[in-house]
């Protein structure tokens, strides 16, 4: 197999989610990642096959998802993402399925890190004003400059979980973890010591389209399984409807191109890693020095 044009080595190098374990038959689910057309199923034997034209591309199941990459030679691929809480025993794994967006797979990322736009966008659920300040919160990379860790992050909530009862100040620490792959810790209401796990994986289908595919790995063994899908879908909703109005469609990397305020921190330092990094699919090109 060629590699597919205009894609960046790290872009091809990354693992990425097709879709739900649980929802795979033998039929064959035809779709997209960075540019070419792919299609994956369950075989007769129980085991998944993901395929390019005639080529049988790398997969694996993980986190409730089947999974692939575009980087055949072994030694092109990064590492599968290490998510230590889903092999906690008494974690609950909540699927939330897979939503289609007409935006770039780096905005969808930027967005889930925007603590911001929760009291106007997710009003009474994430956020309600008057709490509107985004607290100072610390930024630093992680694991060799792999990693991208947001920490120190507080803001109040009226509904931070499906289970919690009434409005709580919430603990975040954002992770990203890959140019397409995003997770948040935030303050369990159902473990004081513990926190609840809520991680974004992006399937960049092409440059300006993209699946999201969200996860829990939560502390809350009680709550109904379609309530808890119902929940996070909804504030995705709420998010895709200002995702797709964003524009340019291709997230701007230059600094001087949109601006930043305090609260966009982590917005500020994801954009710098990916330009150092080299990331160019789904990201506007540099603009020209005047």
């Amino acid at each position: 197999m060629t590699s597919p044009a205009n894609v960046d080595p790290v872009s091809l190098s990354q693992w990425y989610p097709l879709g739900m374990i649980e929802a795979l038959s033998d039929n064959w689910v035809q779709t997209m990642l960075l540019g070419v057309v792919i299609r994956f199923r369950r075989m007769a034997d129980g085991s998944v096959e993901v395929e390019h034209g005639a080529h049988a591309l790398p997969c694996c199941e993980r986190y409730g998802y089947v999974w692939t990459t575009l980087a055949t030679d072994p030694s092109l691929r990064d590492a599968m993402i290490r998510i230590d809480e889903a092999d906690e025993p008494d974690r609950r794994l909540v699927c939330c399925g897979s939503v289609a967006v007409n935006a770039s797979g780096l905005r969808v990322i930027e967005n889930f890190l925007d603590m911001a736009h929760f009291p106007f966008v997710h009003t009474d659920i994430l956020g309600a004003e008057p709490h509107t300040e985004v607290q100072r919160y610390t930024v630093e990379t992680r694991d060799d400059g792999k990693e991208i860790w947001a920490t120190d992050c507080r803001f109040f909530q009226p509904q931070a979980a499906l289970s919690a009862e009434g409005g709580i100040m919430t603990d975040y620490i954002y992770r990203i973890a890959g140019p397409f792959a995003t997770l948040l810790y935030k303050t369990s209401p159902d473990d004081d010591q513990r926190k609840d796990v809520i991680a974004l994986f992006v399937q960049p289908m092409t440059a300006g389209t993209c699946r999201a595919h969200p996860v829990m790995f939560l502390l809350d063994d009680h709550s109904d399984l379609d309530a808890l899908v119902e929940f996070q879908q909804t504030i995705f909703l709420q998010d895709r409807i200002i995702l797709e109005s964003q524009r340019p469609v291709a997230m701007p990397l230059d600094a001087a191109s949109e601006i930043p305020t305090l609260a966009d921190r982590s917005s500020v330092a994801y954009r710098r890693w990916l330009k150092a990094r080299g990331v160019t699919f789904g990201a506007g090109a540099a603009r020209a020095a005047a």
